[in-house]
């Protein structure tokens, strides 16, 4: 337990170091990001949706808006269409999806706003992704995940974008967090970079 308090407080420091390290990079492209939004479709910059996070807690998690407007209120309409086993939802070719929000999922920028939810602490860089269903929908052995902070990426995003449901995206999870350290973040970070610049995001 202290070796894992120990890993959580290296781990925030870690996470503020680079924040600010990359504040020259980040701000010019989250501008550019934001502006591109704007000039195509109405509607607000930045999309948000509670998620389950560590140990449970509900937060409200930030990312660019990549979908028209209304897109929630359209997502009962095309669930016949969904290509995954609840409570999972992914629709091929979504027509939600606006041409600047294909770019910005393409290349993962619309996950760059969630550094707001690094810097309050509901997130990490690196982590298991957190869900956009609540505790009631987990087994029990799914609580593993909810042991450590969710991350902006992950082992999933780099190694497991091929799995298809919740339990399976889970085992990759235990696997993270069966080796817990800085240096497995480091090397997380290295890998989204690489995947990011071959444009095979989601």
């Amino acid at each position: 337990m202290t070796h894992h308090r120990r890993y959580l407080a290296l781990k925030r420091i870690f996470d503020l170091t680079l924040f600010v390290l990359s504040l020259p990079v980040l701000l010019p492209v989250v501008l550019l990001c934001a502006m591109a939004i704007r000039l195509e479709s109405p509607g607000p910059i930045l999309f948000t949706q509670h998620r389950t996070g560590r140990d449970a807690r509900l937060f409200r998690m930030y990312k660019f808006r990549t979908m028209v407007q209304n897109a929630e209120e359209l997502k009962e309409s095309l669930a016949h269409l969904n290509i995954l086993p609840p409570p999972d939802f992914k629709i091929l070719d979504d027509p939600r999806i606006t041409r600047v929000g294909k770019w910005l999922r393409k290349t993962s920028l619309d996950e760059l706003p969630q550094v707001i939810n690094v810097l309050k602490g509901e997130m990490s860089l690196v982590g298991p992704r957190p869900t956009d269903f609540g505790i009631s929908t987990y087994d029990l052995w799914h609580c593993e995940r909810l042991e450590v902070p969710p991350g902006i990426t992950g082992l999933w995003q780099v190694e497991g974008r091929h799995v298809t449901s919740f339990d399976e995206r889970l085992r990759l999870d235990i696997k993270y967090i069966d080796n817990l350290s800085i240096l497995q973040d480091i090397r997380l970070l290295f890998r989204t970079i690489s995947v990011v610049l071959r444009g095979t995001g989601a």
